[in-house]
């Protein structure tokens, strides 16, 4: 059945009121929901806030790095450190090494633009900071609604947003109520926040109908591959931050890797690949096992027995989209009667490789405009009071002084290092010039003949992991007995396009082994398999399939990872 048959037969749905929806529990929205009370409480007012998670609790699905610039975090909550927020572990130490297969060579910290110097930052799980914030939004009143995914949004006959509403639960894989439905509910807000993160799934509904990218740039993206290690007590220092560039990338792709030292004996390592990759047989997830095995990397995790030294455990895994297209990119992020924040819209900094100070930062903008319209008297407009807030913003300059960082790899590693150290560290961010990009990620990739193949050494089960160990540990799940959330345009596109042109780059471009092309029962050929139970919601296939015949839709609220503190 469809959701309009599902809605003849056992609607209308319930409608719940509120001043102000939020969809995204992450740090972006609960910022916006925190500030909305927080202004309403100076007033001695009442703000109804109701937030929407789609994880089973705040931070199952938050998945960054990450070190946190904590400068809004201090806006928002001055008094974060009495009030245990868990930003422990404050950065000692940079260093930015570029590696070859073998080899590495560190930047002289002196040398670096201060976009890599973090003094003042934090490491952090933001998994559990997120958890935090929701415990602040709810001392203040907000109502959080974890394992609720807003699936659909709701227009008044104006053409302004009235609210969302959730998902339908209990729908079998055949698409009919099972005898465990539930029909979603209504949420309806004089302005409504969406903060769903990179590639939103309505967000993206919502920039293809109010042409809200019009002028602007593409939006590009990066896949982060992490896991968290339990190293040995010789092997860590606690505060250390490490970046590296180079191996295992080609000079003509964008990437790099990260390994940060948290508290407790922890690190944090990953690797970032730029979704504008043209060779169809890169691995994203194996470029990031091969890079454990350079020696620089390895040294942390690996056992040396004659020294005492024990092998480093890995803890967990997760993989997530970041947007990396900075203020260029920007779609317009207010429209009747709601907004985008946080990386919904496309606010980190990838010159800093940071978002949550931006997501925190951008909430609250939302929420002051917000709230000033409700206590006048308004809604359903546009917000406008929150675009003109972030051009005044300190993170419209921050934004505005890296906006050719990601635009110069386009022109390989070399002239990217070069001039990206002649914009941040001479010029200070005060560029004379923009470079522009015209072309969204997934055309980026040739055509199979015209690339070379990728053999990548098999996982040995120490340091280096295969998808669906790697899936086990990230706590994903999702009920069997539910419509793929991974959904095709045309289903034979995989095959007479993608696998025929591409070599069928989604087997390789997913981190968690959703799509396999395997052999057709009738022995024709192939067919492509969707294994939608091990997606843990990266939204790469979202963005990079060349075809863009994959869409993502949400799944049942409370599916997914549990990252547990990432």
């Amino acid at each position: 059945m469809t959701n309009e048959e599902i809605l003849a037969q056992y609607g209308p749905r319930e409608a719940m009121e509120y001043d102000v929806v939020i969809v995204g529990g992450g740090p972006a929205g609960l910022a916006t929901a925190i500030r909305l009370k927080q202004l309403a409480a100076e007033k001695d007012q009442d703000v109804s806030v109701v937030v929407l998670e789609k994880g089973s609790e705040p931070g199952a699905h938050t998945l960054s790095g990450a070190i946190m610039d904590p400068q809004a975090l201090t806006e928002l909550i001055p008094d974060w450190k009495a009030k245990g927020a868990p930003l422990n572990q404050p950065v000692t130490e940079d260093a930015m090494v570029f590696l070859g297969e073998k080899s590495s060579l560190r930047t002289p910290n002196f040398l670096l633009p201060k976009c890599f110097h973090n003094e003042g930052n934090y490491i952090v799980r933001l998994g559990f900071v997120t958890k935090w914030l929701a415990d602040q939004a709810e001392a203040l009143g907000v109502e959080i609604f974890p394992g609720f995914a807003a699936a659909e949004v709701l227009f008044h006959d104006n053409g302004s947003i009235q609210g969302v509403a959730t998902g339908n639960m209990g729908v079998g894989k055949d698409g009919e109520p099972t005898g465990d439905f539930q029909l979603g509910m209504e949420l309806h807000g004089k302005y409504t926040i969406f903060a769903e993160g990179a590639r939103g799934h309505l967000g993206k509904q919502l920039i293809a109908k109010y042409k809200l990218d019009a002028g602007k740039d593409p939006q590009t993206y990066g896949i982060g591959i992490k896991e968290l290690w339990e190293i040995d007590p010789a092997r860590h220092k606690p505060g250390m931050v490490l970046h590296t560039g180079g191996w295992p990338m080609d000079s003509s792709t964008y990437g790099g890797g990260f390994l940060y030292h948290l508290e407790g004996n922890l690190v944090t390592l990953g690797y970032v690949v730029g979704l504008d990759y043209a060779n169809p047989y890169l691995s994203p997830f194996e470029e990031m096992q091969r890079w454990k095995t350079h020696p620089n990397i390895r040294w942390y995790l690996e056992g040396d027995e004659a020294k005492g030294i024990k092998p480093a455990k890995r803890i967990s895994y997760g993989a997530r989209a970041i947007t990396a297209g900075g203020i260029l990119s920007l779609p317009k992020f207010v429209f009747p009667g709601g907004a985008l924040v946080g990386c919904d819209a496309g606010f980190l900094n990838v010159s800093r490789i940071k978002g949550s100070h931006a997501a925190i930062k951008t909430g609250m903008m939302a929420a002051q405009a917000a709230y000033e319209a409700i206590v006048a008297g308004r809604q359903g407009d546009v917000l406008n009071a929150y675009e003109a807030a972030f051009e005044n913003s300190w993170l419209y300059d921050e934004l505005y002084k890296a906006r050719n960082f990601k635009a110069w790899f386009k022109k390989g590693l070399s002239t990217a290092t070069v001039m990206n150290g002649v914009e941040q560290f001479l010029l200070k961010g005060n560029i004379p010039w923009t470079l522009h990009r015209d072309k969204p990620d997934h055309v980026y990739l040739k055509p199979a003949a015209q690339c070379q193949p990728i053999e990548y050494p098999k996982p040995d089960g120490k340091l280096t992991f295969d998808r669906l160990s790697s899936v086990f540990i990230s706590g994903t799940n999702h009920s069997e007995d539910q419509p793929a959330h991974l959904t095709l345009k045309d289903a034979n596109v995989p095959v007479s396009v993608n696998l025929a042109k591409y070599a069928g780059p989604e087997s390789r471009y997913c981190p968690a082994g959703v799509y396999e092309f395997v052999d057709d029962e009738d022995k024709s050929g192939k067919r492509l398999q969707i294994n939608a139970q091990n997606c843990v919601h990266c939204k790469t296939c979202d963005i990079k399939d060349p075809t863009q015949n994959i869409v993502w839709i949400t799944p049942e609220g409370g599916g997914g990872p549990t990252y547990a503190g990432m």
